[in-house]
Parts: C-alpha cells; structure tokens; sequence
C-alpha cells in the first residue's frame, strides 16, 4: 500500500492493513470538480441576489411601510416560517456538515489533535455558551441602565412590538395603535384586559392590516433596540459564514451543480425570511433608519459575493482539501451554535414561552405553529440535497 519513501500509494492500497485516515483523505482530496456551465453559474449570481434580498426584505417591508396593507397573517407566516428555517439550518445544515468536515470519520477528524476529541458539538456548545453569555451581559447593562427589574411589564414580545392600528377612535379622533393580541402595547395581561380581549372577534383581528412597529425614538423604543441589536447581529454573522461557504461551493461544484441551483436558490430565499422577520421587530431609533435595510441588503449580498470568488478561483479551488474542510468545519460549528441559540432562545423560547402578552387566540397561535413547523420541515428537506 505503501510507495517507496513510505507515503500512500493510492494505485496500490490493501484494505486490510491500510490506514483509513489515508484512504479518506485521498478521497476528499479528490481536485477541483468544475465543469464548466458559466452562463449558468454566472446567473445564479443575479438569481440568488435578488431572491435573498427580496425575500429578506419582505418582513421589513410589512412592519415599516403602511401604504402595502400587508395582511397580519401574511407577515406571522414569514416570521415563524424563518424561526423555523433558522432553527432547521442550525441542525441539519451547519452541524451536520461539520460531522463530515472535521468529525471523527473525516480525514481532518482522523489527524493529530483532531483526533483526540469530536469537536463539531464541542465548538457549538462553546459558541453557544459564548452567544448566552453576550446576550445576558447586554440585557443586565440595558436593564441597569433603565433601572427596571425585567418584569413583564417591560418584556414585550413580537405581540407587543408588532402593533396594529384598530380603527378605534380615542377622544380626538385619533386612531388607537394596540398590540397585536388585542390589548395596549406594554402593558402585561391583566384579567380587566383579558375579559375585554375575550370579547374581540377573532375574525376581525384575523383582518387587521397596517403593521407598525414601536418607534425607536422613544426611551421604551431605545431599550428595546439595545437589547435586541446584538443578538440580531450575532444571529446574521452566523447565517453569512454558512452562506460564504455556500457561493464558493456553487462556483466550483461539478456535476450537482443542476441539482444544487435551485436547491440553493430555495435554501437562501427562506433563510432570508428569518433573519427579515427578526429584524422586522427591531425598534431602530431615526438616526439609525438606514440600518435595516443595510442589514438585508449584507444578506443578499453574501452569496452573490462568494459565487463570484469560487468562479474566480473555479478551476484552482477544492472545497474538499484538507484546509477547506478544516476553515468549513469549524466555520460551520460556531454557526450552528449561533442559529441553535437564537432560534431556540430568541425566537420559540421568547415568543411562545416567556411572552406574557401572547395572543389568546387559539386560532392565530395553531397558524403560528403550523408556520414555523412546516419552515423546519422544508428547510430540514432541503438537506438532502445541500
């Protein structure tokens, strides 16, 4: 199996006795699979360009520009559709490509210290634990700079932030602006509040339009802000390292190149509804307004940026080289700890279970479900073919 300085001789290899750490590097090591089809490659330059970005900007859109009318159950759709794809990218993926990029029957997993120990789950529980830390240390500095204790008064979530116009009139002729779940915003569920919610129509909440967010100009605005600026701009670094190694492998990948086109296309376009849909409840103070839309077009940019350097580097670049797999693997761990902890914390936990002002209709709560399992479901599809 050996050839005559002692190194691997794939022309002649015995099973019995070779190394198989030498046989997989081989095999990953297998050169660069371009195969030409530039037109194509180069279309999904603009394709996924578009598509991401608009994708992304949809749920932005429907909390920032009244004159759309965007139905209330158009935008939930795209929120807990994208908490379910984020959730979905986390697992299937982020870690489990990892596995085979530096897990144990990988060639990088099968090399010195890589050996020692599975480092996929052990670098995603450090980013994890990483990403709780940050986010705790900024939400004790917000609430001990605004003095309060994080009571549920102060803890609104997407029924609070989301807020929609009644068409109820106040004594000046005003139109009042509630929370989505039927009562004020800000203010927690008491029974006074509950009795009154019980006897709103589901129908006519079901047809509410003209979403609105709470201002950013406001000092309740401005907490909020804080407190969700840098779990968001964590939660987008993760999904732009994942969609980095993803344009550079569509520039140079070979014959899946067919199948991996619109798969991807797909895969970037419902990832840009959840990270749209996180940012669309940001509270973003006036000078500051351009920040959302910067942050959408980050997005929509990534893929299209790194489809054009794997077609710069398309006939040198192997994505299965010892050094790629380590960058990819590694990359894709702390990704995956990132979007485990922000969907599963920022996105189910804080919606559904520690949200005291959770909308009571039955009706509105089974749509969310059903939204943000079928995006875990599609986008856990999609994982079979990239």
């Amino acid at each position: 199996m050996s050839d005559s300085d002692g190194g691997f001789d794939p022309n002649n290899v015995n099973l019995t006795t070779a190394d198989p750490r030498d046989v997989i590097c081989f095999l990953n090591a297998g050169g660069n699979d371009y195969d030409g089809r530039l037109g194509a490659r180069v279309s999904s330059l603009f394709v996924i360009l578009v598509v991401s970005t608009a994708t992304t900007l949809f749920p932005v859109l429907c909390t920032r520009v009244r004159s759309l009318r965007i139905p209330l159950y158009v935008y939930l759709f795209a929120r807990y559709f994208g908490a379910g794809v984020i959730i979905a990218t986390a697992f299937i993926h982020l870690l489990d490509p990892a596995y085979d990029e530096i897990g144990p029957a990988s060639c990088v997993g099968m090399t010195g210290g890589w050996a020692e120990y599975t480092w996929p789950p052990c670098i995603a529980l450090v980013s994890v634990m990483i990403i709780f830390l940050l986010d705790f240390l900024a939400e004790f500095y917000v609430e001990s700079k605004y003095r309060f204790a994080g009571d549920a008064a102060h803890n609104p979530g997407v029924e609070d932030i989301v807020t929609t116009k009644t068409g109820a009139d106040d004594n000046n002729g005003n139109g009042q602006v509630g929370a989505v779940g039927g009562h004020p915003a800000h203010q927690p569920l008491h029974s006074s509040d509950q009795d009154r919610e019980e006897k709103v129509n589901p129908a006519k909440l079901a047809d509410l339009e003209e979403l609105s967010i709470v201002s950013g100009d406001t000092p309740e605005g401005l907490r909020l802000f804080k407190e969700q600026i840098a779990a968001f701009l964590i939660l987008e670094f993760g999904v732009i390292f994942h969609s980095v190694i993803i344009g550079l492998n569509l520039g140079v990948v070979g014959d899946e190149f067919a199948t991996l086109y619109p798969v991807i296309v797909f895969h970037q376009a419902f990832e840009g509804l959840g990270i749209g849909a996180r940012l669309s409840v940001i509270p973003f103070p006036s000078r500051l307004r351009w920040m959302p839309w910067a942050l959408c077009a980050a997005y929509g940019l990534t893929t299209p940026i790194a489809i054009a350097i794997g077609l710069g580097v398309r006939t040198t670049y192997n994505s299965g080289s010892f050094t790629a797999n380590v960058v990819s693997g590694v990359l894709d761990s702390i990704s995956a700890g990132i979007l485990i902890y922000t969907g599963l914390v920022e996105m189910l936990a804080r919606d559904f279970l520690f949200n005291p002002n959770r909308t009571r209709d039955k009706k509105r709560l089974g749509f969310m479900l059903v939204c943000l399992y079928l995006g875990t479901g599609i986008m856990a599809l999609l994982g079979k073919w990239a």
